[in-house]
């Protein structure tokens, strides 16, 4: 049978060792964004092409059941839906048809969040490293980074080749972090999802949340992000008290 279609927070994950890593300083030494979601206003086209991808191959979803879980990639996703006959038999094939399904006819419909570039250039101001943790396919990667106007404020990336496992494993963010020179633990992760959340206190890191992709403020919080904003607008507006400023006074929540 396919893995439980639960619509609630996932559960909260156990801290890392030591809990949350005490020699943390009060200014991080990078910031890892993810993008779908977080940068980018994408998750309903990442949902639509999901839904569009399972009924070419007869399996009929609902659409609110997949935009629950959009913020994991395929190998996360799939088991939600399909039990491990179904997986076998046409898992590749509907994730390769939705990957090209994607690129096609979504992709050029997706939209920059108001101010993300100017969050990214606020975090290269404070003069931390930028990273963003994607497990998306490279071309799409690159397209949003010319989307954003970010290239040369972006310190380093991962896409799909850099990782096994997608969130919320923590492989994307320990990865994102590897590249960028720092220990996730001198790292703040920002996301969308609880599967950011998650992944990204795994790996060791702080975990920030913006409502902007559509999960519930409880979700995200369940799920460890010790701050919330609205939106990537909203996290620079209020950036000096943020957990990515000095003297944070952590009144996002």
């Amino acid at each position: 049978m396919p893995h439980e279609r639960a619509l609630e927070a996932p559960a909260r994950p156990p801290l890392p060792p030591g809990g949350c890593a005490p020699h943390l300083p009060s200014v991080p030494r990078a910031v890892l964004f993810d993008v779908d979601g977080t940068l980018v206003d994408s998750v309903d086209l990442h949902a639509r092409a999901w839904q569009e991808a399972f009924a070419h191959f007869g399996k009929r979803v609902p659409y609110r059941e997949i935009r629950a879980q959009i913020g994991k990639g395929g190998d996360q996703l799939l088991p939600v839906f399909l039990d491990e006959e179904e997986r076998e038999r046409m898992g590749e094939w509907i994730e390769s048809f939705r990957a090209d399904l994607f690129q096609r006819e979504y992709l050029r419909h997706a939209r920059p969040f108001a101010h993300a570039r100017d969050l990214v250039r606020r975090v290269k101001q404070m003069g931390l490293r930028a990273g963003l943790a994607s497990s998306a396919q490279r071309e799409e990667l690159e397209h949003h980074l010319d989307l954003l106007g970010v290239r040369a404020l972006v310190d380093a990336a991962t896409t799909a080749d850099d990782v096994d496992r997608s969130k919320p494993f923590p492989d994307v963010f320990a990865a994102c972090a590897a590249k960028l020179g720092v220990d996730p633990r001198d790292a703040v992760a920002v996301g969308d999802s609880p599967f950011d959340a998650i992944g990204a206190r795994r790996a060791g890191a702080r975990a920030v949340g913006l409502l902007a992709g559509g999960f519930p403020r409880d979700a995200l919080v369940f799920a460890g992000c010790e701050a919330i904003y609205a939106d990537a607008e909203d996290l620079l507006r209020r950036f000096d008290g943020s957990p990515l400023a000095p003297g944070e006074a952590r009144a996002g929540v």
